[in-house]
């Protein structure tokens, strides 16, 4: 006897493509943190490079450039940094602006089984990197090329959002471009960029409860008059924030409007009708969504000093607050398409079970009905894919000191202000008129 079950087997297929390509564990992501905040970039590297196929897979590739290019600019590996995050970049191109239409048997499919396109956020951050990587080899023209990319990908972004967008502009990519305008000498653009940049972070005083960053540093303009230079320290403090799993219960009655709500009552077809007239129902359907979960971390700040003169690190991009409003601001829609996916696999799984029990026996239903729950189930994980190896923010410390070799003591403090360890840079020369970049990466 043959038996057809496209529902069984569609959902039964499901899992095996979900187990495909979630996406890099919560374990692994958590052992690659700690060789981060162990400072083990060689090991945290071989990690990835060992797990692209296992934790990563084809469906992730963006990820896995992302998370190879932040360890090697961690690194101070600059142009192999350069090489990860430009190949991410045109991978995650190419998919922002290929056409994807959501049809009818899509929506049975978890987000996790579609390639990884990279959140808005992480998109202008990769451009700041890249921006950083080019600062650091000291060619500020392309590093200037990469700044003007986040402002060109937002606007574009927002377009496609028709304004709807949770998040309108990166201040710290802003910051960063009025910096490298004025090394270039380029004040015009420079003016308009740090007013871009002081009405993003009003946004993200109001969004986010971070003040806009005040340095007292003279203008660019007046070192070479005042004999000195400047020192940029920039700070990537604490581990990035996790994507995790949550579940709710959802009434059956307040499933199914969530169906009609959704547009995809079509996605079962004639079978999910049929279903739903003989009853095939139960009281309450679980669901998943995705929540950012921010690790603790217990270095809070940091300063800079070098030739007498010392200055606080000023927080310049909340990464982690931004992470969690942007998928918050997301979240209302996710939860809808979760309930409306979740309700019609079930009623699918329930008519495909009868069906097997109508041709086969009261035995095999049963066994159906077991399978494509459980198929169900597994594709119904939330989307927990991110970017593992960014901080969780950005800080930054501005000082001028005179010219010639100098050692810059960095001190971190903890969140009662008290010192929590030191590093020094041996030997950094700072130039008359001109601006030298440092970073270091803290992430416990």
């Amino acid at each position: 006897m043959r038996v057809h079950l496209p529902a069984y087997r569609l959902l039964a297929g499901a899992a095996l493509l979900f187990a495909a390509c979630a996406g890099p564990s919560r374990s692994y992501r958590a052992g690659l943190n700690a060789k981060i905040a162990a400072h083990d970039y060689a090991g945290a590297r071989a990690d990835i490079e060992q797990n692209k196929t296992s934790e990563y897979g084809e469906k992730n590739s963006v990820l896995y450039y992302l998370d190879l290019g932040m360890v090697q600019h961690d690194s101070a590996s600059y142009r192999e940094s350069e090489l990860s995050l430009a190949t991410a970049e045109n991978r995650m191109e190419e998919l922002f602006t290929r056409s994807v239409s959501r049809r009818a048997g899509t929506l049975l499919l978890n987000d996790n089984t579609t390639k990884y396109a990279g959140e808005v956020f992480e998109r202008a951050l990769l451009n700041a990197f890249r921006a950083l990587n080019y600062v650091f080899l000291g060619k500020t023209d392309d590093a200037l090329v990469e700044a003007r990319k986040v402002t060109a990908y937002l606007g574009r972004f927002n377009e496609f959002m028709q304004g709807k967008s949770g998040y309108q502009d990166s201040a710290f990519s802003q910051y960063l471009s009025a910096m490298l305008f004025e090394q270039n000498g380029d004040h015009d653009d420079a003016r308009i960029a740090y007013k871009a940049a002081a009405a993003a972070y009003k946004t993200y005083a109001a969004d986010y409860g971070m003040p806009e960053p005040e340095f007292t540093s003279p203008p660019y303009s007046r070192l070479e008059s005042l004999g000195v230079g400047e020192l940029i320290f920039f700070h990537y403090n604490g581990p990035a924030p996790m994507k995790i799993s949550r579940t709710f219960q959802v009434a059956w009655n307040e499933a199914m409007l969530a169906v009609s709500q959704s547009g995809e009552e079509e996605a079962g077809s004639e079978r999910f009708a049929n279903a739903v007239n003989a009853g095939l129902i139960g009281s309450a359907i679980t669901v998943a969504y995705p929540q950012y979960v921010q690790d603790p971390y217990t270095i809070a700040g940091s300063r800079i000093e070098a030739a007498g003169a010392r200055s606080e690190s000023l927080l310049v991009e909340d990464i982690s607050a931004i992470a969690r409003q942007v998928l918050e601001s997301k979240n209302a829609a996710i939860r809808l398409r979760a309930i409306a996916r979740a309700t019609i696999k079930f009623v699918l799984a329930r008519a495909a079970s009868a069906e097997v029990e109508n041709r086969a026996g009261a035995g095999l239903g049963f066994l159906a009905k077991m399978v494509t729950s459980a198929a169900g189930a597994a594709t119904e994980t939330a989307d927990t894919r991110g970017w593992t190896t960014l901080p969780a923010q950005i800080r930054m410390a501005r000082v001028t000191a005179a010219p010639g070799r100098q050692d810059v003591k960095i001190t971190f403090t903890d969140r009662n202000g008290a010192p929590s360890g030191t590093i020094d840079f041996k030997d950094v020369e700072v130039v008359k008129g001109r601006r030298t970049y440092l970073h270091y990466r803290t992430a416990h």
